[in-house]
Formats: structure tokens, sequence, C-alpha cells
């Protein structure tokens, strides 16, 4: 069930209970509950429930009805008294009472009237406990008379005169609402000018001719009884000057008259209130109503000021054209001297009011009903305030107290009556009666003595069902005099609960201020007092809070677009919430674009109208949590219209434009664009930025050009469509302000000079007729400028000029206006041709076996004939007579940019004879050859052998064959030969050296293990040192058990499930060949596998010349040895392929480049024909035999 939280009164300790018994009881004593049981058993005194208003103002034309209904035990019975004596109804056939009610009825519709039963009624309700009495009733019927009869003048007024018309309403019961009509029912108008006073008088501050009518008419309105009584109408003229002149013209005689004026402008004076001073009084609660009506001409204005203090900010409102000031609620702090001030051009006036406000009584304290049981005490507590003060009378039964029979237990101190050891017979009815000049009050309060046991109100067993760390309010209403203590103890063998952790409020109810998952249980609340005992159990269960444990968030999202919310709600898993999602406090709109699915809300195809507060509501019995979130919905802004030019002169115009809506994100700048219909039609260019606070922009235009402008808008979010275009707008032709850009002179043959320049388009022209006066000269003489105008081209060609010779170039912009500014002067060349002489004293410095430097002699800057580029060497390797006729020599370039006199030829082929020339370079070309010089390259290591193969094997020998290397790089001295055997877990025995004459190609091993597999280093030398090793591997044969192990081995290997296994083991090696060969391309080496680094060869280094700057240029593969686990193909044969020593292939045209210390910045210009490129692994498959052995 829910919980009724009840509010916290005060909490006490079971200890205490005597004292806070005696004090409740001096205080207050005992509440009896409204509970149909309980007072069904209880006897009480009567209490009025409901009765008429002490004015009652009734319709004549209606049955009276006086209300006075009344409850107690046992019910009370009724009796009324009239102007003080009692009405005996049973004698008047037109009044009856209700049946168990003293509510009179008067039947005047039938016969009577009700000024008959005008007068003041009083209800008492009377049982065996005691009396109750109601308010003196004041019983009179409404009036709404007619106005009387009189004969109304028609009034003539001159123009700005004043005028007050009266009303003078008849006086009705209630009073009437006034208003001013005309005859076809409509008000007529009110202003600063004319108004409506409170009394109902209508004002006017000065007339005006729009006055003039004749059906001023004032109307009552007497709600009660629903009539409107009208006055005579008032007929109203207002004539302007020269009405009045001819007026006085017609009647009197001469123009003494003529000179009527209108009335003179004055400065102001009160209608009303009259004087400089007048009073006010107002009863407290009431609306105080200040008026000041002023005439004057111009009209005044009223102003309002409290002296020696301000107007209350929340309760002052102004009326009627500020001319009446109301505070609402006054009170006696309201009192004081309120001034309104009058005021036109002319002056000003002032009156004060002083203001007092009177108060009839009010309660401070009314008397409470008493329930006692006897031989307690208690007291009657009645204090009223009021100005004046009110006197305090005490009635018993509705007798004063000073004429009703004698209570020993009852004593009277002022507003206070005060019971000591009450016996059942103390049980009455009192009466406060507090009254003053403006009023009175009038209350009832019993004293019940009564003797009972306590009861519990409160039904057994409910169950309460509280949120965990919230506050659990558990009831435990109850009765009984004696007032019962209350305790409360929790499960069966508990000790009575104290407010260290709980709160006893004074209704019996326990409080658990934050109730925790402990607080589970069953609860006993035990009344007591000294007649007996009463308890009652109930249930408490704590449940888990509701908890948004996912909340939507902010969100901004583009029209048209998706947005979605998410809501994850956390639940006791014995309540089952209900997730509902608002907008804007109110539901969802009823659209199928607004989808809720579990934990969202998602809203398809946003439209500004979707923005706004969405909220995720969870509710459950017990408790409901919510969170909200915000969409903004934005979009690109609408585009800006309303384009207007203004202000247009020769070379601006001012452009003004409305914005269009910025979609809910600011508009941050627009964009000014405009298309030349004369030149460019259909094209748009930018003209301006602005920020987006603007709506108009100052613009500078370009002569002979016909604008068109069209703006767009720019937020966050992005760019609006571009506005309509605006009206065009054709400036003047001026001449040329800009002359061609990118202005050059460069000949394209020996003898010319051609101009070209970047033509001005349509928009630079600036006005008709474009063309170009183009004029040039030789930089170093004397010579004239020569000039030619040409049509509206981009290039001029001067013949006949002498080879290479700088000249000065100007070309200038003109059209039919005029000239451009003068140019500036660019200079340029005439045609170059190619150089004449070569350059000479070429020497050559062999560095190492890979690197020559080259040193020659500059040519003669003149003989150059143009730009110098740099110079070119050409080298290559020369060949005997018989390979020369079978390749063509190839010839390799490397240019050295600028005027360098040496470089470096890295790459070169070591043991080997260059021829090498150098040539000039500038635009043109090429010039001669200097003489060829030859110089010859050292010795080097040479390349590792061609081929290794092992044939023959038997079972202890194996013959190795093999081709030289196809680099020796010198005369080979000897063979290396390294071997040692593998084991069948791939671990390498001991390593055996063997050296073999140079010219040998074949080498037979005597004296091996049979069924042994062997691993082989094989490396040429020259004189220099070792070369680059090739590696094979082998097998020595076995015997007949062996061999037929390696048939089923072979029958193994052609598997299906072997075959796929080795594919992959290719895979693998072809993806780390491939590492190789990239880290290789870097110039880096890669590592092999630590075993066979412990069994190399330590003496296998690469060399490399000792020269302390160039390094060998030998491939840095040559000296990796073979990854282990490489397999001799089936053939037993290994192919190498050659490797040239030099760089790889250089390709810029014929512009290879190295800087001057050799350092290489170009490529070789000619392709080399190929040839096998070096390496050292078998570039066949291994055969599946010899795979298999390896794993074994």
């Amino acid at each position: 069930m829910q919980l009724k939280i009840m509010p916290k009164k005060k909490h006490f300790s079971a200890g205490r209970v005597p004292l806070i018994l005696f004090l409740c009881q001096m205080i207050r004593a005992l509440d009896v509950p409204l509970d149909s049981k309980l007072l069904g058993d209880l006897v009480q005194p009567p209490t009025i429930t409901q009765q008429s208003p002490k004015d009652y103002i009734i319709d004549p034309r209606e049955n009276i009805v006086i209300q006075c209904e009344a409850k107690g035990k046992p019910p009370p019975s009724f009796s009324w008294t009239r102007n003080g004596t009692h009405f005996d109804i049973d004698k008047d056939p037109l009044v009856t009472m209700k049946p168990g009610s003293g509510t009179l009825v008067i039947n005047i519709m039938s016969e009577g009237k009700a000024e008959t039963y005008e007068g003041v009624y009083q209800c008492t309700a009377r049982n065996e406990r005691g009396a109750a009495i109601s308010n003196n009733i004041v019983v009179r019927p409404s009036r709404s008379p007619l106005w009387t009869k009189e004969r109304l003048e028609p009034i003539t007024l001159r123009n700005g005169q004043s005028l007050v018309l009266p009303c003078r309403p008849p006086i009705g019961l209630p009073p009437a609402i006034i208003f001013w009509m005309d005859n076809s029912f409509q008000r007529l108008p009110q202003s600063e000018r004319v108004s409506q006073g409170l009394n109902g008088d209508l004002y006017f501050s000065n007339v005006l001719p729009e006055d003039t009518r004749e059906d001023y008419i004032c109307y009552a309105r007497f709600n009660h009884t629903q009539t409107i009584q009208q006055k005579q109408p008032i007929s109203l003229k207002v004539i302007s000057v020269d009405e009045l002149n001819d007026t006085i013209a017609a009647n009197l005689n001469d123009t003494e008259f003529y000179g009527a004026k209108p009335s003179k402008e004055r400065p102001p004076t009160f209608l009303t209130p009259e004087g400089n001073e007048s009073l006010k009084e107002e009863l407290r609660g009431n609306v105080l109503s200040l008026e000041c009506i002023a005439e004057g001409l111009p009209t005044p204005i009223i102003y309002w000021i409290k002296e020696d203090g301000t107007l209350p900010v929340n309760r002052t409102f102004y009326q009627n054209f500020k001319k009446t000031l109301q505070i609402t609620q006054v009170s006696e702090a309201d009192s004081g001297n309120y001034q309104c001030i009058a005021k036109n051009t002319l002056g000003a006036v002032h009156h004060t009011i002083s203001v007092t406000v009177k108060a009839a009584p009010y309660w401070i304290s009314a008397p409470q009903n008493l329930v006692l049981s006897p031989g307690e005490n208690g007291t009657l507590i009645c204090r009223a305030n009021g100005n004046p003060k009110p006197r305090i009378g005490w009635l018993t039964n509705g007798v004063p107290v000073e004429i009703a029979p004698d209570d020993p237990s009852r004593k009277i101190d002022g507003d206070t009556i005060i019971f000591s050891n009450v016996q059942e017979r103390s049980s009455a009815v009192y009466q406060c009666n507090a009254s003053n000049e403006y009023g009175y009050l009038l209350a009832n309060a019993f004293v019940n003595v009564l003797a009972e046991p306590p009861r519990i109100l409160t039904s057994a067993n409910i169950l309460y069902q509280v949120i965990a760390n919230r506050p659990a309010l558990l009831d435990c209403a109850f009765f009984g005099s004696p007032l019962p203590t209350i305790e409360w103890f929790k499960g069966t063998k508990g000790s009575a609960l104290h407010e260290d952790i709980y709160v006893l409020h004074d209704n019996g109810t326990l409080e658990i201020p934050v109730a925790q998952k402990d607080s589970t249980g069953t609860y006993t609340c035990v009344a007591r007092n000294k007649l007996g005992m009463a308890k009652n159990e109930v249930h408490l269960e704590i449940k888990d809070p509701t908890r948004i444990i996912k909340q939507p968030e902010y969100a901004v999202v583009q029209r048209g677009s998706k947005v979605s919310f998410e809501c994850k709600v956390k639940h006791d898993n014995t309540l089952i919430p209900t997730i509902m999602w608002l907008k804007d406090n109110g539901e969802l709109p009823n659209d199928e674009r607004f989808s809720v699915d579990k934990d969202h809300l998602v809203v398809t195809d946003v439209s500004d109208d979707d923005g706004g507060v969405y909220t995720c509501a969870a509710n459950t019995t017990l408790d409901s949590v919510s969170a909200s979130a915000v969409l903004r919905v934005v979009d690109v802004p609408n585009p800006p219209f309303d384009l207007e030019l203004t202000n247009q002169l020769d070379k601006s115009v001012q452009l003004t434009w409305t914005p269009g809506d910025d979609n809910n994100s600011p508009i941050t700048k627009f964009i000014i664009e405009y298309e030349d219909a004369m030149h460019e039609a259909g094209i748009w260019h930018h003209q301006a930025e602005v920020s987006g606070t603007q709506t108009t922009a100052q613009l500078t235009l370009s002569p002979y050009v016909n604008y068109s402008f069209r703006v767009m808008a720019e937020n966050s979010i992005g760019r609006s469509v571009p506005s309509e275009a605006s009206e065009q707008y054709l400036t003047k032709a001026a001449e040329p302000d800009q002359n061609p850009m990118t202005v050059e002179g460069l000949g394209t043959e020996p003898d010319n000079l051609v101009i070209t320049w970047k033509p001005l388009n349509g928009f630079e022209s600036n006005g008709p007729g474009l063309q170009y006066k183009v004029s040039w000269r030789q930089k170093d003489g004397d010579d004239e400028w020569t000039s030619v105008v040409v049509a509206n081209v981009s290039k001029y060609i001067v013949s006949g000029t002498p080879t290479f010779v700088p000249y000065l170039i100007k070309v200038q912009a003109l059209n039919d206006v005029g000239f451009a500014p003068e140019p500036a002067e660019v200079m340029g060349h005439s045609g170059e041709d190619l150089p004449m002489v070569a350059p000479g004293n070429v020497r050559v410095n062999v560095v190492n076996s890979t690197l020559a430097e080259v040193h020659w002699d500059p040519v003669p800057l003149k003989s150059v004939r143009g730009h110098l580029q740099g110079y070119r060497i050409y080298y290559w390797k020369a060949q005997s007579s018989s390979k020369r006729n079978r390749r063509h020599i190839e010839k390799k370039i490397l240019t050295f940019q600028g005027n360098k006199t040496h470089g470096m030829l890295p790459g070169l082929q070591p043991y080997s004879h260059y021829v090498l020339n150098v040539r000039v370079v500038n635009g043109k070309g090429e010039g001669p050859a200097s003489t060829d010089r030859g110089f010859h390259t050292p010795e080097g290591v040479p390349s590792a052998p061609s081929s290794l193969k092992i044939v023959n094997p038997t079972l202890d020998s194996l013959t190795l064959e093999w081709d030289p290397p196809s680099h020796p790089n010198g005369v080979l001295t000897e063979y290396t030969l390294r071997y040692q055997p593998i084991n069948s877990t791939h671990e390498l025995g001991p390593l055996v050296d063997l050296k073999i004459p140079a010219n040998k190609t074949r080498w037979t091993l005597n004296h091996l293990n049979f069924s042994t597999r062997y691993k082989f280093y094989f490396y040429a030398q020259t004189s220099v040192g070792s070369g680059s090793q090739i590696t094979e591997e082998a097998i020595t044969t076995v015997d007949e058990g062996k061999m037929a192990m390696a048939s089923r081995q072979v029958d193994i290997a052609t598997q299906g499930w072997f075959i796929g296994l080795m594919c992959a083991v290719a895979l693998l090696i072809l993806i780390l060949l491939i590492v190789c060969f990239i880290r290789r391309n870097k110039g880096g080496k890669y590592p092999v596998k630590e075993k066979e680094d412990a069994h190399a060869d330590p003496e296998i280094q690469p060399m490399k010349e000792d020269d302390g700057t160039f390094g060998e240029y030998s491939d840095a593969e040559d000296h990796k040895p073979l990854k282990k686990g490489s397999r001799t193909p089936s053939d037993r044969t290994v192919k190498k392929e050659d490797s040239d020593d030099s760089l790889v292939d250089y390709g810029e045209g014929v512009n290879g480049q190295f800087n001057e210390d050799g350092s290489f910045i170009g490529q070789y210009s000619g392709k080399k024909e190929k040839e096998p490129a070096e390496g050292n692994e078998s570039s066949e498959a291994p055969s599946p035999v010899n795979a298999m052995n390896s794993f074994v």
C-alpha cells in the first residue's frame, strides 16, 4: 500500500510521558478522531458545522433558506431567535425546519414578502452535553431601485474646458456596479483624458469636439437580482472657436466678440478629491483604493508616492490610467500619508491623503475543543486582536457566563478559562465573543469529560512498503481518556523503540527517518492509560530505489536527421516500473516519427517543432524518478532576402538585405558574391564577407562591370543556399588600374626574344578596347625603348636579336578610356645557343675499387652562350675488341649542377678500365666533349660462386661441382670450403676447413659418415680478401633399412595433409624472404639463426676500403649466410645471379647528379643490360624427400 506521509510534530521518549501528558492536557487535551465507529460510541457536545453568513442578502424572488447544521452525540435539537427573542416556527405556516437539521426554509414564493422576514437570526444546537450557538445572521432582501425621473439639460462647452458628468445611482443592496455606455450598449472609450471615477461619475480633463454626442448614459448593474437600471441620456456638445464666432455673429452685433478664443492651456487642478488634503479609512484585509482625477490642458499625468515609505511591491496596482492606486490585503503597516501628483507642461499640483487602517476583530488563538477525563485539568484560550482592541466575552451553552450556573471546576481569567479536577457534569459548550465597533467574532468550543480505555484506530496488519534511505511513517491512530501513552516495539521480543534512532509523533505515528534494509520487519504499537491497554501490529518492507543509470543527454541535431535518447532504469525486483517519455512536460506528439523501444526514444526526420525538453520518467507504486535532456534542432540558415542597392556611386554601392531564420544556430557571417553579366555571365565570384550581426555592406566596385549580387548566410552547421540575385548595376568605364602580371622575356631561338604575359580578364579591363603596349631595350646599351601596341593577346616575338643578351621589358595595358599606370620593368634574355668550348685539364683520382673523383677546369662564361646549368660526365667501362663487337658499350651519365669543377663517380666495378669525358650544359643543350681520359680500378673481393651442386652421393663421400664467380673483381687465388654435419635435431657438428686451388671446379669429399646430412659453406678469394659465400646441404646414402624407411617417408610425403603442411612452410619462407629483401634494399642486414651464427666461419667477413670515408659499393647480401633449413633442389644445383658492384640504376634522363664531394644526388640515365641478380638462396623449391629428411 502507499505510505501516507504525515507532518513531523514532536518526539518524546517513554520516560517523559507523564510530563508531556500534563502539558498536552493544559494546552489542548484530547482530540476526538473523526472515526465513525468511535463517534458512534462516545457522547459529544454539539458543534456547529455549517451556517449562513453574518450579512445574508437574499433574493426577494426566491424562498429564504437560513442554514444551521450541527453534530453531536446524542444528535442535537435546534431552536432559533429572531431579533433577540424566541422564534416559534410552529406558529408560522410559511416557516419549516429541515429534518435532522436546524436549517430554516421560509416559503415566500407562494405568499408573503421577503421584507416581513428581515431581521437578526441566531440558531442554537443543544443536547445533554451542552448547547452551541451560531453567529447573528442579519437577513436582508436585495434591492435594485429605479432612478428618480429628472430633466437633464443639454451641455454645451467650449473646446478644452473640463467637465464632470454625474451618475448618482440609486442606493441598492448590495451597491450597484456602474459603467457608461451609449444607446447601442457599447462602452464609451476611456483614456487619460476621459475616465470614470470610483463614485461612478465620468470625468473629462478637457473636452474635444469628438466628445460631442447625445447618448452619455450611466448604467447601474445589481448582480444579486441580475438587473440593470439606466439613467436618462446626457447630451454634450463641444464647439470650436469658429463655430463660437459664427454663433456670436448671428445673435449679437459687432466684431468685438469675434475675438473669442479657445480655452487657454492651463496647469492641472484636481476634480476629485477637493483641496490639498483628505482622509481615508479602511479595514484590515480589504483593498485600499485611493483616487485622484485632475483637469488641465494639456491632459495631466498622475503619479503616486508614499511619504516616509515606499509602496509595497507585490500588493500595489494601478487602475484607471494610474488615477486609482490600489493596495491589496491592507494592514496597519500601510497607514500613512499618500501623495498624488498631477503634472503637465505648465505645472504640477499635489494632494495628500492620510490613510488610517482600522481592524475588525481577528483571531490570534481561537478556543479549541477539550476532551478530558475525570479529575484532569485543562484550559480554553480565546485571543483576538483588532483596532480598536476587541472586548472578550464568554458564554456557556449560549448564556453569558456571569449568569450561567456556577461550576466549581472552572475559573475565568480574561481571555482564558482554567479547568481543574473536572467531573462529568463539567461538560458544556463555551462561546467566546470578541467584538469592537467594526465587527465581532464568535467561536464555540466544548469541554467533554470522558473516561475511555485506549483504542487503536489504525487497521491491523497493514503492510507498508518504503523506498530505502527515505523516511518510513507507521501509523498508530489512537484514542483514550485519559490520554494514552504510546510505545512501539520491533519484533516479538524487542524492547521499546526510543528517539535516538526513531521519532515518535504526538498522533502515535512512528517515523524512521532513514529506512534501511534492516528496518524490514513487524512493528507493534501499544497504547496504555489507567483504564487499560491496546496494541496493533503493522509490517514494513524496504525496497531498493528506482534509479536512472543512463540518463538522456543534451543533443544538437540538424533538421531532417535522426536523434536517439537513451534512458536505462534500475529498480527493485519486486516493483514493476512504467517508463514514460514526455516532451516539454506533456505527452509525446502522436506522430509515427517518434518511436520508443526499450531504453531508447528515437525521433526520425527531426523538424523544428521537435526541439524542446525530453523527459524520461520511471514510476513505480512507491517512487518515481526522471531525467531530462534538451534537444536543439539546428540547420543551415535560411537564405537572406529583400536585397536592395543604395548609394550607387561609380566605384561603390551599399547592399542591404534581411536575414533569414538562423534555425537555432546563430549566423556567424554573411558571404557576398557578384556576377559580371557582361563578361562572365552565370559565374559567381567572391566579393566580401561581413559578420553575422550586419545586414548592410559597403562594396567596392570595378569600372565597366554589370554587377548582380547575392548573399549567403553561414552558421556553425553550414552555409545557406544563395539568396535571389539583386538588381543589376552597370558601372562606368575607366582606364585600367593594373597591368598584366607574369611578364617574362625568354628567347626560343638564338636570334629572337619572346615576350609573354598573363592578359587581363574582362573584369580587369575597366572598359572596352583592351590592348597592350609592349616595350623593350637592351639592358647594357644606350638604346631607346622600342614599343608596339598589340591587341588583347598574351605574346609578342622580337626577331633579329643578338644571342643571349639581357633585355629590359615592359607591358602596359590600355583601353578606349586611357592607359594603365606605368608598368614595372622586367629583365629577360634573348635566345640561347649551344656552348662553344669543352672543359679542359680533366683529371681522375681513383679513391678505391668502386669510387673515383674527377676534376676539370671551367669554361669561360661567354662561351656558354646561355644560362649555365652545370657539367655532365660521360663514363663507360672499356672492353676488349671481341666483347665490343658482341655488345654495345653502355655509357653512364652524371650531371653536376652549377659552376662545379669536380665530382665523384660511384658504383664502379673493381679491377676494370674506365674511360670518361666532360661537357658543359646550358638551356639549349650540351657543348663539345673534352678529351677522353682513362683510369683503372684496383682489385676487390669476388662475388659468390655462380653455382654449387652436390653429385654422386655414396655411403661415405660426396662430390661438389661449382661455377666460378660471375664477378671475380680481380685474380682468384683459391677457394675455401667449410662443412659440418647436422644431426636429427638440427644441431650443427664440428666445422671442417678445406682450401681448394683456384683452377678447380670439382672436388670429392671422402670418409664421411653414412646417412648423414652435411652443410657446406663455399666462397672464392682474391688478394684483397674473401668474397661472398654460397651454402648447400646434402646427405650421404643409406643402407637398405634406411632406404625402406625413406620409401615409407616418401609415401607419407605424397599424402594430402603433408603436402598442405609443406605448402604452409613454403609460404612462411616466402614471406620471410620478402621481408629480408625489403630490409636489404634499405642497406641493412638481417639476422640469422643463433646456431648458424655460433658455427659460422669467423674469418668470412666483408672487406672494406680503409679510407675512412668511402666504403666499397658492394651488395650487402653478399655477406648474408643462407638461412638454416634451406634445401638443395632435386637436381642438386644452385643458380647464383650475377651482381653488378655499382649502385642500383639511377634514372632522371641524363641528369643524374652528385654533390661536389661525390655524394649522390642524381641517377644514372643509361639503362643497364640486366644480368642475373646475386643471391644466396636456391631459386627452386626443395624436394619432398629432402624436406622430410630435414625433420628427422
